[in-house]
């Protein structure tokens, strides 16, 4: 009897227990995630100190991008190509090859990265695959570069920099990082600290049947590529491949996860491209993001959309308030 009586309590000390073992395991995965944000952050920095401005948030293979000629109509490279040397990973940054699609089919560029998970671009709370679709070598990653917000949602303030495109969706050049960008830290001037720069996309979306999506800006060609076009919002000429992978256009609050279907050219939420998949992640309540001045905040997925679209509209002159 006696025996049965320990059991029962060791068991409800367990039951007990677990939740707070969960709780700290949660902590200390979103503390590496906030460090590897940081970690972005100085990269970002550093890159404008050596070439004085930001990296593109995604380019075409084009001066002073890449080595072909403007309108080549190859797809470039994303923004966490041109910080690799910042992040320690100069030895892949040596040798990428700027040229004939480099964030994507490019052969030599494929195999350099190949079976490489870029866990400095993933946040360890995701339960998301480290692969993509495919190229089942290269990384899928979870940070994604903030490239402005949609028009319509700052009161009182009309967003003119942004296109429609067939496909992707809504895409913005309001924000730090964007197609073909070359923003500076003086092109902040609601002030660093008040922009987004990165965030995350960490989390399943479901579907209206519950059905489980992985859709991320990453996701289906992963963690390199950047844009095929050779201009940014809102004077892209558009043509039938407009995607902005591996950045994102605020149009819906954060941690909408629920209810989508595949749809890049209307909501812009989809698995192959898509410009507006909502900023999420598995952390109770919100998402942890990078700002401007290198700082890493987390945002509660309860900010109001328009403060959200605030943040990341780098020049709106609006006042962001507490969040």
């Amino acid at each position: 009897m006696e025996l049965l009586v320990v059991i029962a309590i060791i068991g409800v000390l367990i039951a007990l227990l677990l939740p707070a073992v969960q709780q700290a395991r949660e902590a200390a995965r979103r503390m590496q995630c906030t460090n590897n944000l940081k970690q972005i952050g100085l990269a970002l920095h550093n890159h404008h100190d050596t070439y004085k401005r930001f990296p593109p948030g995604g380019a075409q293979d084009q001066p002073p991008f890449g080595a072909d000629a403007k309108d080549s109509t190859n797809w470039g490279s994303s923004w966490m190509v041109y910080i690799l040397p910042f992040v320690e990973e100069g030895a892949i940054y040596d040798k990428w090859q700027f040229n004939g699609s480099s964030g994507v089919f490019n052969t030599n560029n494929r195999s350099v990265v190949s079976g490489n998970t870029m866990e400095k671009y993933c946040c360890p709370s995701s339960p998301l695959p480290d692969f993509c679709t495919q190229i089942s070598t290269q990384a899928s990653v979870n940070y994604v570069g903030v490239s402005g917000a949609d028009n319509g949602l700052i009161s009182g303030y009309t967003e003119s920099r942004v296109i429609h495109a067939p496909r992707g969706g809504k895409m913005s050049a309001s924000g730090l990082l964007y197609p073909n960008s070359k923003t500076r830290f003086a092109d902040m001037a609601d002030g660093t600290s008040n922009t987004l720069a990165v965030s995350e996309h960490s989390n399943f979306l479901t579907n209206s049947s519950g059905t489980k999506l992985d859709y991320r800006a990453s996701q289906v060609w992963g963690w390199a590529i950047g844009v095929k076009s050779s201009d940014s919002p809102p004077d892209m000429t558009l043509n039938s491949d407009n995607r902005s992978m591996n950045m994102t256009t605020i149009r819906y609050t954060i941690n909408k996860t629920k209810g989508w279907s595949d749809d890049e050219s209307g909501t812009g939420v989809g698995n192959d491209g898509a410009a507006n998949i909502p900023l999420n992640s598995t952390h109770p309540g919100g998402v942890s993001a990078l700002l401007g001045d290198g700082s890493v905040r987390f945002i509660a997925e309860t900010i109001p959309l328009d403060t959200l679209a605030r943040l990341a509209t780098r020049d709106d002159g609006q006042v962001i308030g507490d969040y």
